[in-house]
């Protein structure tokens, strides 16, 4: 891999490179009873940060279907798209239910990685690029989902982690499948993370009165959200 993407990683590298990562020091706190169950800070922070995942790469996708030129980094494009507008619609439909306020914009360091493919002329740099900086992120949050998953107490909650999981493995899929994969490079990013500013790892919050954004779904989109929003169970 080449030597500015190593230092691109090395500036926006992080273990929540989708967002997920918990910012109150309570994460186990309970916010609020629901009648899916109780709602933690952890719980409320994934919400938040899935949907701050789409924002930035749902636009990377449609750039890939774009500016993509082996078959591989096409097919991939599109499973990013598919399965964040599938999650997005997750997490719009539960977040007035659990109170939450999501975000119209990724955090600056998501924004980051889209400015950094986006800056990429078409060719093989960007098929690269594209590969491995979603590679790395997408294996960084793959335990991440997996716990939300095995602690949340909210049945909501736990649907969401459920498709979250298999999205973000899917896409870890089918990023290999490129076959541009620095597998050296995504393990030591993954496991060997810099720190970064905890406000370049948070969403703004959306500006009063401004329409909510939406991850639309393509009309052949091979994913949808299956969502039961009956009381909690177990």
């Amino acid at each position: 891999m080449g030597g500015a993407l190593s230092l691109t990683l090395v500036a926006l590298a992080y273990p929540s490179m989708l967002g997920v990562n918990v910012v109150s020091n309570s994460p186990d706190r309970v916010i609020s009873q629901t009648q899916w169950g109780p709602l933690t800070e952890a719980d409320r922070d994934f919400v938040v940060k899935v949907r701050a995942a789409g924002l930035w790469e749902y636009p990377v996708g449609q750039m890939g279907l774009q500016k993509g030129t082996s078959k591989g980094v096409k097919i991939a494009s599109q499973h990013l798209v598919d399965g964040h507008a599938a999650l997005d619609t997750t997490c719009r439909k539960i977040a007035p239910m659990l109170n939450i306020t999501l975000p119209n914009l990724a955090s600056p360091q998501q924004q980051g990685f889209v400015s950094t493919l986006n800056s990429d002329a078409k060719g093989e740099q960007f098929d690269r690029d594209f590969a491995n900086i979603l590679r790395i992120t997408h294996g960084s949050i793959f335990n991440t989902v997996a716990k939300v998953r095995s602690t949340t107490k909210n049945s909501l909650v736990r649907q969401l982690a459920d498709q979250a999981n298999n999205t973000v493995l899917d896409h870890i899929t089918v990023m290999e499948k490129t076959g541009l994969v620095d597998f050296d490079q995504a393990l030591f990013q993954q496991t060997t993370p810099p720190k970064l500013p905890q406000d370049d790892m948070t969403p703004p919050p959306p500006a009063a009165g401004q329409p909510q954004v939406i991850l639309t779904p393509p009309p052949n989109s091979t994913e949808s959200p299956t969502l039961s929003t009956g009381p909690n169970q177990g």
